[in-house]
C-alpha cells in the first residue's frame, strides 16, 4: 500500500508540471496531439465546488496519502477526493470575495446563488433521463449553421456593438465583477443581419444535428449569444435550468494566450477538458452534464453562442412511422395551450426527460399542476392581458386594483402574460398602474423569467415591446447558462 501511494503521489506531481487546465484532454485531442498527457480523470469538487461548498484540500503530499500505513486518514479528509490541482480553494475564496465586495448590499445573494447552484448540481442530474451514452461530443459546426453565425459575427464584431451583459445582483455564474461579459445578440434587429429571422434560421439549421445525436424530436427552447467573455473570466460549473436539455456551444471567435477549456462531467462522473477553436461545436446534455470553465481565461476575449432545445417526448423513429410532415413547434405550442407543458406522454404532462418518481418530478408538479385537477390561479386580468384585450383589462383593474399584482400558481402576473403575447399597450397600461417591469415568474425564486426576457424570447429584440421595456431600464432575467 505504501508503494502504491507513493506512485500515485509521484504521478500527480508529475502532471502538476503542466498548466492546470491542460491536465485532461478529450479523446479527440489525444488523437490530434500525441504529446498531450493521458487523461487524468477526477470527479467533482476538485476544480470548483460542485457537490459541496468547498473544493477538496486533500493534497497528494499530505502524510495520510504518502504514508497510509503509518498515518490514518483524518476524519476531515475521509471521502474527500485527492486534490491534484493545488490550492484551488484559495482561488474560489477570491471568487466569492469579489462578489461580496462588488455587491456589498447584496452579499447574501452571492451565497444564495452558490447554494442554489450546488443544490441543482446534486439534485437535477440524478432526476434526468439521458439520451446519449457519454453526454457530450465535440464536432465541427455544420456548414449551414456556421455560415449564419460567422457572417453575423464578421458584420458586427467591432467593440461598439458589444453590449454589457446584465447579470442579476449577486449572480455568481460568472465573475462578471472582475471580467465583464458582453453580448453581440443575433436577435438584435439593430445589428447588421440580426433579428428574430436569423435566430430562427440558426435554430432550424442546428436542429437536425442535435436530433440525430440524441435520436429525439426537438423543439427550439432558447438561443443565447453571442456572449463575449473577457480576460480572467470564470464560468462556474453548473447544469442548465429546465427546459434547457439538449444543447450546443459554438465557438465563434477567440483571442487567447492559451486554450480556455470547457470542463464537462460525462455520465460516468469523470471530468474532461474540451478545448475549442472557432468553428468547433460541442453537443451536450446540458440538463444533466455538469459544465463550466473554472480556470481563468488568459487572453483578450472568447466568443460563444449557445443553442438550446427541449425534447418533445417523441423519438425520431416514432415520428418517421407515425408523424411525418408534422410541424414540431406548432404541435408543441398546442400541447402547451392544453396545459401539458408540451409533452404528450403517459404521465399527465410530465416532460419525458424527468424521471418518474424523482425529486425533480415532485418539484415540477408543484409548479405545473394538472389543469384538470388543480386550480391554476389565473384571473380575468391574466386572461385579458394574454389576448391583448385592453378595454376589458382596464375595466377589471379599475374595479379591483390589486389584480395588477395577482400571481397564478406559477408566479405569473398579468404583465408576464402581456409580454408573452407582445401587447405593448397592455404592458404600458399595467406599468402605469403599478406593475413591476422586473417582476420574475415563479414562486420559489428559482429559474424564473422577467418581463423583458419573455418579450425577447417570444418576439425578438427588434420588437416594439422590447424597445419600450428597455427604455424603462428593465432587466432581462432568465434561465442561467
Amino acid at each position: 500500500m505504501k508503494t502504491l501511494k507513493k506512485q500515485v503521489a509521484l504521478l500527480v506531481l508529475t502532471f502538476l508540471s503542466f498548466p492546470s487546465h491542460r491536465i485532461l484532454a478529450s479523446q479527440e485531442e489525444k488523437q490530434q496531439d500525441s504529446a498531450a498527457p493521458s487523461p487524468l480523470s477526477y470527479g467533482v469538487d476538485v476544480s470548483f465546488p460542485i457537490h459541496n461548498a468547498k473544493v477538496s484540500t486533500n493534497y497528494p503530499w499530505l502524510p495520510h496519502n504518502v504514508h497510509a500505513d503509518t498515518h490514518p486518514t483524518p476524519s476531515e479528509y475521509k471521502n474527500m477526493p485527492i486534490q491534484p490541482l493545488g490550492n484551488v480553494q484559495e482561488r474560489y475564496d477570491e471568487f466569492i470575495k469579489g462578489c461580496h465586495e462588488y455587491y456589498p448590499r447584496f452579499a447574501k445573494s452571492c451565497d444564495i446563488t452558490e447554494s442554489d447552484r450546488i443544490a441543482m448540481s446534486l439534485r437535477q442530474p440524478a432526476s434526468m433521463q439521458n439520451y446519449t451514452q457519454v453526454g457530450f461530443q465535440k464536432i465541427k459546426t455544420p456548414p449551414a449553421v456556421w455560415k449564419l453565425i460567422s457572417e453575423f459575427w464578421e458584420a458586427n464584431k467591432d467593440k461598439q456593438n458589444w453590449s454589457p451583459e446584465n447579470w442579476g445582483k449577486g449572480n455568481t455564474y460568472t465573475n462578471h465583477w472582475a471580467a465583464p461579459t458582453y453580448m453581440v445578440d443575433v436577435g438584435n434587429g439593430g445589428l447588421r443581419g440580426g433579428g428574430y429571422r436569423l435566430k430562427n434560421a440558426i435554430w432550424d439549421a442546428a436542429r437536425s444535428t442535435l436530433q440525430e445525436w440524441t435520436g429525439e424530436e426537438l423543439t427550439q427552447c432558447s438561443l443565447y449569444g453571442i456572449r463575449v467573455y473577457t480576460g480572467g473570466s470564470i464560468l462556474a460549473t453548473h447544469v442548465d435550468r429546465l427546459p434547457l436539455v439538449t444543447s450546443a456551444i459554438v465557438n465563434v471567435a477567440q483571442d487567447v494566450q492559451e486554450p480556455w477549456p470547457l470542463e464537462v462531467y460525462s455520465h460516468d462522473g469523470k471530468a474532461y477538458n474540451v478545448t475549442m477553436e472557432p468553428g468547433d461545436m460541442v453537443l451536450y446534455e446540458s440538463h444533466s452534464v455538469l459544465h463550466g470553465r473554472p480556470f481563468p481565461m488568459k487572453g483578450n476575449y472568447y466568443a460563444n453562442i449557445f443553442i438550446h432545445f427541449e425534447p418533445t417526448g417523441h423519438s425520431l423513429r416514432h415520428n418517421a412511422k407515425f408523424e411525418g410532415g408534422v410541424d414540431v413547434d406548432e404541435k408543441y405550442r398546442e400541447s402547451v395551450s392544453r396545459g401539458q407543458g408540451g409533452h404528450e406522454n403517459f404521465h399527465d404532462g410530465l416532460p419525458s426527460y424527468i424521471k418518474v418518481g424523482s425529486d425533480e418530478e415532485i418539484r415540477w408538479r408543484r409548479s405545473h399542476p394538472s389543469p384538470q385537477k388543480a386550480y391554476t390561479g389565473q384571473t380575468e386580468a391574466h386572461s385579458a392581458a394574454a389576448v391583448g384585450d385592453l378595454e376589458s383589462l382596464i375595466k377589471i383593474i379599475e374595479k379591483k386594483k390589486d389584480m395588477v399584482h395577482k400571481k397564478d400558481v406559477n408566479g405569473w402576473t398579468p404583465i408576464h402574460e402581456a409580454a408573452r403575447g407582445g401587447h405593448v399597450e397592455v404592458v404600458r397600461t399595467l406599468v402605469e398602474r403599478g406593475a413591476d417591469v422586473n417582476q420574475v415568474t415563479g414562486l420559489t425564486g428559482e429559474g424564473g423569467q422577467s418581463v423583458l426576457h419573455l418579450a425577447i424570447e417570444h418576439h425578438g429584440e427588434d420588437h416594439p415591446l422590447v424597445d419600450y421595456l428597455m427604455s424603462l431600464g428593465a432587466m432581462s432575467v432568465g434561465p442561467e447558462l
